[in-house]
C-alpha cells in the first residue's frame, strides 16, 4: 500500500509463573512514554488464547502494537533510555514472540 508504512507487531507472551503477569503490568506502565514518543499505539484488544485447534500454541496473552513504520520501531528498541525498561519485560517473561505484520489489503 503506497504511502502507508504502518506495521503491526504481534506480541505473544508467556509469563513467569511467580509474579510474571504483575511484573509485565509494571513494564506496560513504564513503556507507555516510549510508545508515545515514537508514535506506537497498543491496539485496544488483548487476547488470552484458550485452545489451539491446529498446531502448538500456548501463550498466556497476545496483542498488537501499531507502529508508524519499521524504522521508528527500530529507533524505539535502540533508545538508550528504553534499555532499563526492557529489562522489566525480561524479568516478567519466560518466552515471547514478536512478529512483524502488515494490514491485509482486503
Amino acid at each position: 500500500m503506497a504511502g502507508d508504512d504502518k506495521i503491526y507487531m504481534l506480541n505473544a507472551l508467556w509469563f513467569k509463573p511467580e509474579g510474571g503477569f504483575e511484573k509485565y503490568q509494571e513494564y506496560s506502565r513504564a513503556v507507555m512514554p516510549f510508545l508515545e514518543k515514537y508514535g506506537g499505539r497498543k491496539l485496544k484488544e488483548t487476547f488470552i488464547p484458550e485452545q489451539a485447534f491446529i498446531g502448538d500454541f500456548d501463550a498466556d496473552m497476545v496483542f498488537f502494537v501499531e507502529w508508524p513504520n519499521l524504522e521508528t520501531f527500530q529507533k524505539f528498541v535502540a533508545d538508550p533510555d528504553f534499555q532499563p525498561v526492557s529489562k522489566i519485560r525480561e524479568e516478567a517473561l519466560t518466552n515471547s514472540l514478536l512478529i512483524q505484520c502488515s494490514m491485509a489489503p482486503y
